[in-house]
């Protein structure tokens, strides 16, 4: 019972807490580190396929999770989808989207890795971020395949659903994780250790909008030769 309180009731507020006040922090201390880091110079044709693959896979595996856990199930039967439906609709999009963001990461891997300019400015944190990366969409590829393919199917929202949503209601009910299959414990457990370190990584690029892209002065280059370079026009909006 002590395990279970810690895992399913003082992990999960740890990890929110972490996860909101690590953020203030980092933007509060390290403005001009808050960046995914890009490395697109140093290996651009490897990441012409993955980094899409991986973040368009990851986005609707986001998406997803959102159906899932945030939105209860009462409400999706109450608009005409059984939960037959929902089942073929959770394992074949949500499997869809989760083998896009593994066959990108890992893309993202091999690219980190093998090619030596960007294996030299990747750092400790970065590696961090890879590893939990892996582990967290790893295991939810696997308790997708293995619970809804394999085994014959498990309701997640008569269990993780409304224990998620008891944590964000700050009434938590940690009893509701007792019973949930191994690997969908692990997968949650993974994505918590994710969200922990998340302000501490390059993953804080994720929360960034570029709002004022649309409306920021142009770049202007201006020519070494002092004759070409002596224009009075104005630049800029």
């Amino acid at each position: 019972m002590n395990t279970n309180l810690l895992v399913w009731l003082v992990l999960p507020y740890l990890s929110i807490i972490l996860l909101i006040g690590g953020m203030i922090w980092r933007y509060r201390t390290d403005q001009f580190g808050w960046t995914s880091r890009s490395s697109q110079w140093n290996e651009p044709s490897i990441l012409r396929w993955s980094s899409p693959l991986f973040h368009f896979g990851i986005l609707f595996v986001f998406l997803g999770h959102v159906l899932g856990l945030v939105i209860p199930q009462s409400w999706t039967y109450s608009i005409g989808i059984t939960e037959d439906t929902y089942h073929v609709m959770a394992t074949v999009l949500g499997g869809a989207a989760g083998l896009a963001a593994l066959v990108g990461l890992l893309g993202l891997l091999y690219r980190r890795f093998i090619t030596k300019s960007v294996r030299l400015t990747t750092t400790t944190m970065d590696i961090v971020t890879y590893v939990l990366l892996t582990l967290a969409v790893t295991l939810g590829c696997w308790a997708s395949v293995h619970q809804q393919m394999i085994v014959g199917g498990y309701n997640y929202r008569d269990t993780i659903s409304p224990w998620f949503r008891s944590i964000a209601l700050f009434q938590p009910r940690p009893e509701l994780m007792a019973t949930v299959p191994l690997d969908y414990k692990i997968h949650v457990m993974a994505g918590m250790i994710l969200f922990s370190v998340w302000p501490f990584t390059r993953l804080v690029h994720v929360v960034s909008a570029p709002v004022s892209y649309p409306t920021r002065p142009y770049v202007v280059y201006r020519s070494k030769n002092g004759h070409l370079g002596s224009s009075s026009r104005h630049y800029g909006w």
